[in-house]
């Protein structure tokens, strides 16, 4: 392995031709560090040797890294990981300094404010509905507005709808989405303040998902010098009319080329924007920034996180731009976002944003305006990070992803009550419970997610794993104990701080002490509690947090004060642990009140921030003002929306623009009343061909428009079923499902209860 590294470091440097020995050597210790539990890779070269081990580790568990000579190959070895570089800081937010990119008047980079962005759903043909549509965006706090610019028609609006808007007093920049069409760039980009091209497909056509292996390295350059000789003449027409790019790599529409080096990895997403980058760099053109697109949530933030840390490395300034493709409509799509960018501007990275929704484009401006002051608000108050210790990190590695596994409780021969199901292996959800909510149990039942049999309770798939109490209901509360009985019974866990269980014992239940007692030694089980829970805050001293090392609580709720930044005293929480094998459940605790939506964002945002790094075992949300429900269906959004714990269809909506051949906020609400009760199953619903196959990686299924009018049906990337009349489609996509042997019958929903039948 050394002598590996060794050569890694020469190839590197220059001093190492790499020949067909050479290669093959490489390849045959990517198998080797594969079976030794190793993560393995080299630099993005365009060499036929660092494709296979690439794809070789895409088939491994191990996330891809871009530079493997940086980093130590055992923790056996006792070296300690030189973490590379990816934001300024990972022990309070500070933001990335870049370079500005100017798209007309609006300056972007970090001596700028974090930029708006949203794009018109109108058909660019439209030219009226197209102005219409950017000056409400605009109105609503949009910086940028992006409009699809498809093929010669739209080409030919653009000036038109520019003309336009500046006739009404907007000077709002205008971006062109271009795919597939380098001459329709030429032309738009006379008119536009900036152009945004896609790696995956400007240069190298229609996605046909062709399984290319390259054998030389002269089969590679070929590609390569197409895509140079394709791409120059826009980066020239660029740099004259001072118009900015956008190179915009999307998770699921990489090349044919990319695939088969790197595989479908945020590895290969990087490499993707870095070689149209080099041929800008070429030129002497620097007015662009880059974006690294995905759907799922935890793979946009490696992807970015490992461009951040190579441009780092290279020296590279560039502003990026954020943003969760295909993200949805309401609540999940606003989480989904929240848990991608919220993460990221934590770190301090990102210039521009934009929230994809499946609704219509000036409602995205709300959430955006809202993730970026969440983030401006952490990175001003320094007080936030300076309340937490001094700390050194050193077992976060970003570049793979690594689940940190809490251990489940144990059952105990003494035990009354099966306690093996308060906490859910794939992440679980607390939810807090009021006297006045207890004394309601019907109405509890339904709030938590429980299924009723004559009035008795049972868990479900999305059932709240435990409640938590901060009063205790009196001895002759007949009622409110027996609805607690009844969930202990089905498995529902019962949490209560210990002084309050010390006045009024409850059987069964789980105590909860502060860490800072518990480092006092002030350590006495309340009569009747059956285990113990700790609390933390995050900014203890090192002496109180180093308590942890002497209990064995079946839990540990980390809930950081106000004041303190949740991000980085998670972090710090977290780290200790590691460091000290410490392996309790972590579950966080977060107490906020708002309107739902601030609720969505801020939650996404910090308390993702570390379930996207592997850290964390559930979550708890205490809301007074916010009703139960959407407390319970919030925390199990923010696990699937972390990639944790499926309870209901995932779906992959595109947010619509001027290429959407069909409705697609009605057709999103049928497919989702008609399927939304199958967790595992994730379905892609896009408006058309390039929002089709191209960007919709993780789905099982796929709804595309095709045609106006018409509808094709896909399995994974596969086109099965051509030109469905829309009408039929919702059925025939239900009719796929079920050849697959994925579909289930939906159970009959459970009825909320009536306010007199509760008051009964």
């Amino acid at each position: 392995h050394e002598m590996v590294l060794e050569q890694v470091r020469r190839h590197r440097s220059g001093n190492l031709a790499m020949g067909g020995a050479t290669r093959s050597l490489f390849c045959l210790v990517g198998v080797m560090c594969i079976t030794q539990g190793y993560c393995f890779t080299l630099s993005p070269s365009p060499l036929a040797a660092t494709g296979r081990a690439a794809k070789l580790l895409s088939a491994s568990r191990s996330a891809p890294a871009l530079r493997a000579s940086r980093w130590s190959m055992s923790d056996s070895d006792e070296k300690v990981k030189e973490v590379l570089q990816y934001c300024e800081s990972v022990y309070q937010t500070n933001r990335r300094p870049t370079s500005t990119v100017t798209c007309g008047d609006v300056k972007i980079g970090s001596d700028h404010p974090i930029a708006l962005q949203t794009m018109t759903t109108a058909m660019t043909t439209e030219v009226q509905e197209s102005i219409d549509q950017v000056m409400r965006c605009a109105d609503a706090g949009a910086d940028l507005v992006r409009l699809t610019v498809q093929g010669q028609r739209e080409a030919d609006a653009c000036q038109k709808i520019k003309d336009g808007l500046l006739k009404k007093g907007y000077k709002t920049p205008l971006v062109a989405d271009i795919h597939f069409a380098p001459k329709i760039a030429m032309q738009v980009a006379e008119c536009f303040d900036k152009i945004r091209v896609n790696p995956g497909n400007f240069a190298d056509g229609r996605k046909k998902f062709e399984d290319i292996v390259y054998d030389t390295p002269e089969a590679y350059q070929a590609e390569l010098d197409f895509i140079e000789e394709t791409f120059t003449p826009l980066v020239l027409k660029c740099k004259e009319n001072n118009v900015a790019m956008r190179i915009g790599t999307n998770h699921g529409s990489l090349s044919a080329r990319t695939l088969s080096y790197f595989g479908d990895t945020p590895a290969g997403m990087v490499e993707s924007a870095f070689e149209f980058a080099r041929i800008c760099r070429k030129h002497d053109y620097h007015n662009f920034l880059f974006s690294m697109k995905a759907s799922n949530p935890k793979v946009m933030v490696q992807a970015y996180r490992l461009l951040a840390a190579e441009m780092y490395a290279l020296g590279w300034d560039y502003p990026m731009h954020l943003g969760v493709t295909e993200a949805g409509e309401g609540e999940d799509g606003r989480m989904k976002s929240a848990i991608g960018i919220g993460t990221l501007l934590q770190d301090g990275l990102g210039d521009t944003i934009r929230v994809s929704l499946t609704e219509d484009p000036w409602l995205e401006l709300d959430p955006c305006g809202k993730l970026k002051a969440i983030a401006l608000e952490q990175a001003e108050k320094k007080i936030w990070t300076d309340a937490v210790p001094t700390w050194r990190e050193s077992t976060r590695d970003f570049k793979q992803f690594t689940q940190r596994q809490g251990d489940l409780p144990m059952q105990k021969e003494e035990d009354e009550l099966d306690l093996r199901n308060v906490l859910h292996r794939d992440g679980s959800v607390l939810q807090a419970v009021s006297l006045a909510q207890l004394a309601k149990p019907d109405e509890l039942y339904y709030n938590l997610g429980c299924k009723t049999a004559v009035g008795m309770p049972f868990k479900d798939i999305a059932t709240t794993d435990s409640i938590f109490l901060r009063e205790v209901p009196s001895e002759k509360a007949e009622k409110e104990r027996t609805a607690l009985r009844r969930l202990q019974e089905v498995g529902v866990g019962v949490l209560a701080p210990a002084e309050v269980l010390a006045k009024t014992p409850l059987p069964n239940a789980i105590a909860t002490f502060d860490l800072a007692k518990v480092a006092e030694g002030k350590v006495e089980m309340p009569d009747k509690a059956v285990r113990m829970a700790i609390s933390v805050r995050g900014d203890e001293s090192d002496e109180v947090l180093g308590a942890l090392k002497d209990q064995s609580p079946v839990m540990i709720l980390l809930n950081v004060p106000d004041g303190v930044s949740r991000v980085h005293a998670s972090r710090r929480v977290f780290n200790f642990l590691k460091e000290n094998k410490i392996t309790a459940p972590v579950i966080h605790h977060v107490v906020i009140d708002g309107p739902r939506d601030e609720v969505v964002l801020t939650v996404g945002s910090q308390v993702g921030c570390s379930l996207v790094d592997g850290n964390g075992d559930g979550i708890l949300i205490e809301s007074p003002s916010n009703d139960p429900e959407f407390m319970r269906t919030t925390s199990f959004g923010l696990l699937q929306g972390s990639r944790m714990r499926n309870t209901k269809t995932e779906y992959v909506s595109c947010p619509s623009c001027g290429r959407t051949l069909f409705d697609l906020q009605t057709v999103t609400a049928e497919i989702s009343e008609a399927t939304g009760h199958l967790p595992g199953v994730t379905i892609a619903v896009m408006g058309c061909i390039v929002n089709g196959p191209g960007e919709m990686a993780d789905a099982d299924f796929g709804y595309v428009g095709g045609a106006p009018g018409k509808i094709d049906l896909y399995v994974g990337k596969e086109v099965v079923k051509k030109g469905i009349p829309s009408a039929e489609a919702c059925q025939g996509l239900i009719d796929l499902i079920k050849q697959y042997d994925r579909w289930v019958d939906k159970e009959p929903a459970e009825e909320e209860p009536a306010e007199e039948a509760v008051a009964a």
